[in-house]
């Protein structure tokens, strides 16, 4: 029961999925190379692409659009040494995810880019760092990687964080006024994953408080996360 008898409002997590089509996808100075190369498919100047950023940074997302438009084979780095590289080649264009992951399997990354390149499709792949500190010792795949065309994602600005938490908070139906959005913005780790947290710890710490999301509950769910 609450202090004035009524009884205590008990959050509880209600299904709420990521949007990640092209038109969710918001554009700024810190993504936008990567956004227009994903979209530009299949006009790539090469036969790979490969896109590194920080997490957070909308990777993931870019990986969706792309494969929403090539209808893409994604996997994960970590599961190449349990795939059929062959067959994966041939069912089209490959999206290989977070390929900065220690233990990669150089050799079958190095014969997946030669089998896709050869059944004529396109590969994408998405990487925390550059090839660079991969610490890769097959001279071959080194000299595969450096055919992609290489774009960077960065940690978005304000104007962008801003954008994503408005866009976050309009699609879980939740008023919250500018001068809060504003207040979180300059306070908050700077990422995308960041803001999605943030968002759906502030849709519980509101309803359990049954009251508005507002800087006061804003300053204690960002305390609580640090």
């Amino acid at each position: 029961m609450s202090a004035n008898g009524d009884p205590a409002q008990l959050p509880f997590e209600l299904p709420h999925e990521a949007a990640l089509g092209r038109d969710d996808f918001l554009v700024g100075d810190s993504n936008r190379a990567a956004f227009e190369l994903v979209v530009s498919w299949p006009n790539w100047p090469s036969a790979y692409a490969l896109i590194a950023g920080p997490v957070g940074a909308g990777k993931s997302h870019l990986v969706s659009i792309w494969r929403e438009c090539s209808q893409a084979s994604v996997v994960a780095a970590s599961d190449l040494g349990r795939i059929d590289i062959a067959a994966l080649a041939r069912s089209g264009p490959v999206a290989l995810e977070d390929a900065h992951q220690n233990g990669l399997n150089q050799t079958a990354l190095f014969h997946l880019m030669n089998a896709t390149r050869e059944a004529g499709h396109s590969m994408l792949l998405t990487s925390r760092t550059w090839p660079a500190s991969w610490n890769l010792d097959l001279p071959d795949l080194a000299s595969r990687l450096r055919l992609a065309t290489p774009v960077e994602v960065r940690e978005p600005d304000d104007d962008l964080l801003r954008r994503v938490l408005v866009k976050l908070f309009a699609d879980r139906q939740l008023p919250v006024e500018a001068t809060v959005i504003d207040f979180l913005v300059v306070r908050m780790e700077r990422s995308l994953e960041a803001a999605n947290r943030i968002v759906a710890d502030l849709d519980r710490a509101a309803l359990a408080a049954r009251k508005k999301i507002n800087r006061k509950i804003a300053a204690e769910v960002l305390s609580a996360l640090e």
